[in-house]
């Protein structure tokens, strides 16, 4: 990791300076991250809509297409198409429901989790490197920021989700 001081980069008391910057780097940090997954997912004519189905229904097992809908802000319309093409090629199995028989309650095949091991692999290894380098204050200090960029009225739901297993 390059060893800048950003103290010493930036006039923190200049909104339009501190806005543009750190909007800045979220873009090329995001362009380096996804980077890797990009080329991978285009191997199988996917892409990132894919790769964020796979992620959500790993980390959501047994969702429903509806649980899906709402973390991803997408149209039915959208979703169909993706979703169709996990299906149709494997890499996820739609169930009915026990309880409720209208439900799609949605599931990793193996193969699906042999993509997204694939596909995660360099993305795990840039994020533990990035944030073990960091230290525990900075990850700290990034979980708040990226907590604080979600929506007000999505916050509290979504850091749910995220950490209902904690």
């Amino acid at each position: 990791m390059a060893d800048i001081n950003l103290n010493n980069k930036l006039n923190k008391s200049d909104d339009q300076e501190l806005f543009l910057k750190s909007t800045e780097l979220l873009y090329f940090a995001y362009r380096d991250f996804i980077a890797w997954p990009d080329d991978i997912l285009q191997t199988y004519g996917f892409g990132r809509a894919h790769h964020r189905v796979l992620f959500f229904v790993s980390q959501n097992p047994s969702m429903t297409v509806a649980e899906l809908l709402k973390i991803l802000s997408i149209t039915k319309q959208s979703l169909s198409r993706v979703l169709s093409a996990l299906i149709d090629k494997g890499y996820i199995v739609q169930e009915i429901g026990e309880k409720d028989r209208r439900q799609r309650l949605l599931n990793l095949t193996d193969k699906g989790k042999e993509l997204l091991a694939q596909v995660s692999e360099h993305q795990k290894e840039q994020m533990l490197k990035a944030l073990k380098v960091s230290g525990s204050d900075a990850v700290d200090g990034f979980w708040k920021v990226l907590t604080a960029l979600i929506n007000d009225d999505d916050r509290a739901e979504i850091l749910e989700l995220v950490f209902k297993n904690k």
